[in-house]
């Protein structure tokens, strides 16, 4: 299996609702915020080729399917759909995906799907020949969402997935499009059902998603003010983290702007960090 981080349309977001309760002198020191107090996030994807002998797309960022008035809201910053020019770039297009692997339907996670906003044409599904993979919870949760994340969620989305007959909703530790190659496991303190994906078993790589966004958020104790449950989180995140520790399975981060990849490390104090970080990955292969 080979591995590629595919980059999505950048965002930035309020550092205040990105950090929760912590303060602004602690967290301006992990991601400088701009004049608006907003800091830089990446939407970051993880392509893997040879995936149960399938091109799998872990993701697929915020992409481009808002108007230009809500792109500017969330601020998105490209009017072009980056994750297709990263795709190509990578040798391969959205129609090349096998399989796309979606841990939550959150727009920055999920609104890749979509083609770019014209005016006048409704939203589009892209990956026209990809199995979408969705937890169950996570669906029945966009089907229904709490008035406190219902803006996270792309009303036609849900619709599109049904009507493309390629939605596998799964329940378990593993799907039956891609088999034993991809283990998952579910954490609710985010949102409900969200699904992180494990590729390689012991050594591999997981998908941290919005439990681990990026680097500053592996301090256990460092939620997002977008989190439904943060003490759950983080009782969620240190069980996390100390397994992947034990078996030495790296972290990908889809929102840290500088890092893509990292090995999970503990100090004295059992205080965990990363290292050997790695920002790009260009068919790197997975036992690498």
């Amino acid at each position: 299996m080979k591995m590629w981080s595919v980059m999505g349309n950048s965002q930035s977001l309020d550092g205040g609702a990105m950090f929760g309760n912590v303060p602004r002198a602690l967290w301006a020191g992990w991601l400088p915020p701009d004049a608006d107090n907003r800091v830089p996030l990446a939407c970051r994807a993880l392509l893997v080729e040879g995936v149960n002998g399938k091109r799998v797309l872990f993701e697929t960022g915020i992409g481009s399917f808002f108007e230009p008035k809500l792109r500017e809201r969330y601020g998105v910053s490209e009017d072009r759909h980056v994750l297709l020019d990263s795709l190509a770039h990578a040798g391969f297009s959205h129609e090349d995906i096998d399989v796309v692997v979606l841990s939550h339907l959150h727009f920055d996670h999920a609104g890749g799907l979509l083609a770019s906003w014209q005016e006048g044409r409704g939203a589009q599904l892209l990956f026209p020949h990809a199995t979408f993979v969705v937890s169950q919870a996570a669906w029945e949760r966009a089907l229904d969402p709490h008035p406190r994340d219902r803006a996270s969620f792309i009303p036609e989305l849900q619709g599109l997935l049904k009507a493309s007959n390629r939605l596998e909703l799964i329940d378990g530790n593993h799907s039956r499009t891609l088999g034993d190659a991809v283990r998952f496991e579910f954490s609710s303190g985010h949102t409900p059902g969200l699904m992180l994906a494990e590729i390689g078993g012991d050594g591999g790589v997981v998908f941290c998603t919005d439990l681990i966004p990026g680097r500053p958020w592996v301090h256990v104790p460092i939620t997002m003010g977008y989190d439904r449950f943060p003490e759950l989180l983080i009782e969620e995140k240190r069980e996390f983290l100390e397994d992947k520790l034990a078996r030495d399975v790296r972290l990908f981060f889809t929102h840290d702007p500088g890092c893509a990849l990292a090995h999970v490390a503990c100090d004295a104090k059992g205080r965990f960090g990363t290292r050997d970080e790695i920002s790009e990955l260009n068919a790197l292969p997975l036992a690498a």
